[in-house]
């Protein structure tokens, strides 16, 4: 699949997309079939893609895409599947998160539960938010971290290799076969995952299954400045928002109508609050009552803490 086709098509569509795809909260039950959620979409916008039809009428009638913000949405998925097309991956081995973190502890996750080691290499430094300390103590996870020149650096390692690349431009991935996981992260956007061999393609569905019940997908507008961005088109960035005097907004509101002066957190999804909370639980825990047992205090936190809904 030629790069300029792929880019030349995704410019098409996002001149010709359905307003919905970027404004809609909530996706359509009408051209929604759960049980083929994960691949309908993709089939028949390849199919699209294959004919060059970009029409506005046809694209709107693509049937929903994932389970809309949560585990993906029409533009996400077409990130995922335009990246993937630029570096001959399968759509589904190419992951959008709203956070620019979580893809990370998705792999530490899985290999945790698997007795796998992983390395983490990174060039330059890593940012402020990736708390290796905290990401050991608190978590649990076991890692090493490993700072290279370049990506071709990477050295073979007995485990998994996560490269986690601070990308100013988005769909830029050196793959090299030592390489499992290329996360790269954009500070405005989230972040990226590209999961690199077939040896890896059973974390596909781990991946998921973090994403859907812990955090996101990179949301519409932010996938959609990722997708401007690819193909050259992004200039100026996100509209300006004033952050700040948002969040002041939406606290005195809250305040307002709960009728109580307690003060508030806001986060970009309920799942991201509640894993938030948790992990912020056992945190605490762990810095208050150093002497007791960590099984004890999971099992107060557990009693205490919100969990997630079965089956989200």
């Amino acid at each position: 699949m030629e790069n300029s086709k792929v880019l030349k098509y995704i410019q098409d569509v996002l001149e010709n997309m359905p307003a919905d795809w970027l404004r809609l909260t909530t996706h359509r039950l009408d051209i929604y079939n759960e049980q083929l959620a994960k691949t309908q979409f993709l089939e028949q916008f390849e199919a699209l893609f294959e004919a060059r039809n970009a029409e506005t009428a046809t694209l709107s009638a693509l049937p929903t895409a994932f389970d809309y913000i949560r585990l993906g949405h029409p533009l996400s998925s077409i990130l995922e599947w335009a990246i993937a097309s630029l570096h001959n991956l399968k759509p589904e081995n190419v992951i959008s998160f709203s956070s620019r973190t979580m893809p990370v502890l998705a792999v530490l996750r899985k290999n945790l539960l698997t007795h796998k080691n992983t390395q983490i290499v990174y060039t330059g430094e890593l940012p402020a938010y990736f708390d290796a300390e905290v990401l050991e103590r608190v978590y649990g996870y076991t890692f090493d971290l490993k700072r290279v020149e370049k990506a071709e650096d990477v050295p073979a390692f007995d485990g998994s290799t996560v490269f986690f690349s601070q990308e100013a431009e988005v769909g830029q991935a050196t793959l090299t076969p030592q390489i499992d996981f290329y996360v790269s992260m954009h500070v405005d956007l989230g972040s990226v995952l590209l999961v690199n061999g077939k040896q890896n393609n059973g974390y596909v569905s781990e991946i998921q299954h973090v994403r859907r019940r812990e955090s996101i997908a990179m949301t519409p507008a932010n996938s959609f400045a990722a997708l401007q961005q690819l193909i050259g088109k992004y200039t100026s960035g996100k509209e300006h928002r004033d952050a700040a005097a948002n969040k002041a907004q939406v606290l005195d509101l809250l305040k307002s109508i709960t009728g109580t002066n307690a003060d508030a957190l806001v986060g970009s999804s309920g799942l991201s609050m509640q894993y938030a909370i948790m992990m912020g639980l056992v945190h605490d825990a762990l810095e208050k009552h150093p002497e007791k047992p960590s099984s004890l205090l999971f099992r107060q936190i557990a009693m205490a803490a919100p969990t997630t809904r079965q089956g989200a």
